[in-house]
């Protein structure tokens, strides 16, 4: 098992300084955050994040990239891609772009839930990745596909079926326990053996639910919050069990969203606790 960082989570830094930094604390890998994205003072995670590559003009900056993260003595634990499945042209781009970084696996994301009825919204998705994992098998890399709240594989039950039959080899998914606190929770052995081979990466972030406010009919409200991974409703130490029990040894990553450390201290604590983690449940 190698740990990783989803630059999403580290908007401060330069690409260069993330790079550093995450070498010098003793990571093994970076998965780098791809997207055109809105400026933003200070930097945030979805906007104005200086650890984010853009689209736009990718090509131009597959030389810079591999440089700034093999001088770290870094890996690429993958490309964290915002492309939709159905963007065909830059679906195109990013895979080829994942296959000349030599990166080998990459993020694309999945509908969004309410431009459609689900059905029609599964239909359109499965033929559009069809299609994808075909162009990924020419260029030799994989999809990932992300278990995430709001939108059609927010669980592995809804990601199995969306893969089923299409070549692991070029396409997985990317179980990830903190978005599933949020929806799509199932029990965490039980969801990794039901990926079986279709089970590629694993996203580490943890979550909150916190009271706020009253509905209409006088019942709580609650409102998801980004948590310390130390402190969120997920059982990490159940989930790195679970990992265990699968024998999975592939790649995690952190991306987490909180700001109650300064980022410095927070990515060093993750990767402590990561650590300890992965010993506890005896993870090679």
């Amino acid at each position: 098992m190698k740990f990783s960082v989803f630059t999403a989570s580290t908007p401060d830094w330069t690409p260069a300084e993330a790079a550093r930094n995450l070498a010098e604390q003793g990571w093994d890998g970076v998965e780098w955050r791809v997207t055109d994205q809105a400026p933003a003072d200070p930097p945030g995670f979805w906007a104005g994040n200086r650890a984010t590559w853009p689209l736009t003009g990718l090509e131009e900056n597959l030389a810079e990239i591999g440089r700034v993260t093999r001088e770290a003595g870094l890996e690429f634990s993958g490309v964290g891609a915002y492309v939709k499945v159905g963007d065909r042209p830059d679906v195109v781009r990013v895979l080829s772009a994942t296959a000349a970084l030599g990166a080998g696996r990459v993020r694309l994301t999945m509908p969004a839930l309410g431009d459609d009825t689900y059905p029609a919204l599964f239909a359109q998705a499965r033929a559009d990745l069809e299609w994808a994992v075909a162009r990924a098998a020419a260029h030799d890399v994989k999809i990932l596909v992300e278990l995430h709240h709001r939108t059609i594989v927010s669980s592995a039950s809804a990601a199995v079926r969306l893969v089923d039959g299409l070549d692991p080899a070029h396409v997985g998914v990317i179980h990830d326990v903190g978005n599933m606190v949020i929806e799509g929770h199932e029990d965490f052995q039980a969801g990794l053996e039901m990926l079986g081979d279709h089970l590629a990466h694993v996203h580490v972030k943890n979550v909150a639910w916190l009271a706020d406010g009253t509905r209409p009919d006088g019942s709580v409200a609650w409102r998801a919050d980004w948590s310390p991974l130390r402190s969120g409703q997920a059982d990490l130490s159940a989930y790195f069990r679970a990992l265990s029990a699968v024998d999975y040894d592939g790649w995690v990553t952190s991306e987490d969203f909180s700001v109650d450390l300064p980022l410095p201290e927070r990515t060093r604590d993750n990767l402590a606790y990561l650590r300890s983690l992965r010993e506890s449940a005896k993870l090679s």
